[in-house]
């Protein structure tokens, strides 16, 4: 799970060009959750900065935190000057500091479990907002899907992350992390809510996004290639994805 988690910063130009942004509508529902200013936050994962741009545009002070330096190296050429950047994993972030929104995007299913809400509560100003925000890129089109499953299967059972959770997202109405949140003591007010996005790219793009995911980066370099090469081969020249963006957001107890 480490190793996946810090597999990313080899390639961390292709995550920026081939990985999408966060539409402002996120911003927005984060804003209308919280119904006050929120001038400063603190971003778990921030990789090469994808969601800081977006509430650094907003006018919010970031902190942005990301274990891997090579990914922060690609951060600090896109991200405006209300953004700081620290190297270092969730667990290791000192406690000294609260912000009124925490938040992390694609990125909170690499932190530790044990512990978790404790940390992110003393992280979390009281009355504050924790948000998290999960992106499963898939092919809209089910035929597509399961050619692409098919070509890679010789090398790979499963592209997708490893799940913090054992219960499938369509068989509950509450997915993760927002059903650990609704048991956490020091969050109240939980909340899911979805963003619908489709994108249309071609397919060269699409597997160059495949190539800034965990379980492609760490295949042997061979291995990876001739996946690419069959994945290629069953595509059409553009492919329409299902992009849309699960939102979880909780306000820290006072």
């Amino acid at each position: 799970m480490v190793a996946r988690a810090l597999s990313f910063g080899v390639v961390a130009e292709a995550y920026e060009r081939f990985r999408p942004g966060y539409p402002t509508e996120l911003l927005e529902l984060v804003m209308a959750y919280a119904d006050v200013p929120i001038r400063t936050a603190l971003e778990i994962g921030a990789g090469t900065g994808k969601a800081t741009r977006l509430f650094a545009h907003g006018g919010i002070a970031v902190t942005a935190t990301e274990p891997d330096a090579a990914m922060l190296v690609e951060l600090r050429k896109h991200v405006p000057a209300n953004v700081s950047t620290v190297q270092a994993a969730f667990e290791d972030l000192p406690l000294d500091s609260s912000y009124e929104l925490v938040y992390s995007a694609a990125a909170l299913h690499w932190t530790k479990p044990e512990g978790r809400w404790d940390r992110m509560a003393a992280l979390v100003r009281p009355g504050g907002v924790f948000a998290s925000f999960a992106v499963p890129i898939q092919l809209a089109d089910p035929a597509l899907k399961e050619a692409v499953r098919a070509a890679r299967a010789p090398y790979l059972e499963n592209d997708g992350v490893p799940s913090p959770d054992a219960t499938p997202p369509a068989d509950r109405a509450m997915e993760w992390p927002g059903t650990e949140l609704l048991e956490a003591e020091w969050f109240t007010d939980v909340r899911q809510a979805v963003i619908e996005r489709r994108l249309t790219m071609s397919a060269e793009d699409y597997v160059g996004q495949l190539s800034t995911v965990s379980a492609y980066v760490m295949l042997p370099p061979a291995e990876r290639d001739q996946v690419f090469r069959r994945i290629l081969e069953v595509l059409p020249e553009t492919v329409e994805l299902n992009a849309e963006i699960t939102a979880h957001l909780a306000r820290r107890r006072h």
